[in-house]
């Protein structure tokens, strides 16, 4: 499935919007899904800012979002200190996404395996 990031960087006038592209259909997703589709709006954004760097990693955290209906579907809102995105629509329960979204960054928080 294909979707829109509109995406507004700060101190801009001006939306950009990307087409991103996710394999499954939303009401099929699982925790993945979301973590991978976060990811890609928060590259997005990235791009917007820096459209000559190289690709880098992504951290699930220190970004505000938001589930938003619109109509039968609904859309993510991202903010991080560069700027802003909403992205979607999206065919999922607003409740069952917002849960998920909720999961997948809990669970980045996590600390992991560090080797020094």
């Amino acid at each position: 499935m294909e979707f829109d990031v509109e995406i507004v960087l700060r101190e801009r006038d001006v939306a950009t919007t990307e087409r991103l592209e996710h394999g499954t259909e939303p009401r099929a997703w699982r925790e993945l899904d979301v973590e991978t589709v976060l990811k890609q709006i928060l590259l997005a954004i990235d791009r917007a800012k820096n459209p000559k760097g190289s690709s880098r990693f992504v951290a699930l955290r220190g970004f505000s979002w938001i589930v938003e209906p619109v109509g039968e579907q609904v859309v993510i809102a991202i903010e991080i200190p560069m700027g802003a995105a909403v992205a979607g629509p999206f065919a999922i329960e607003p409740q069952r996404l917002d849960e998920m979204i909720r999961r997948v960054i809990a669970a980045a928080a996590l600390p992991g395996p560090t080797v020094h």
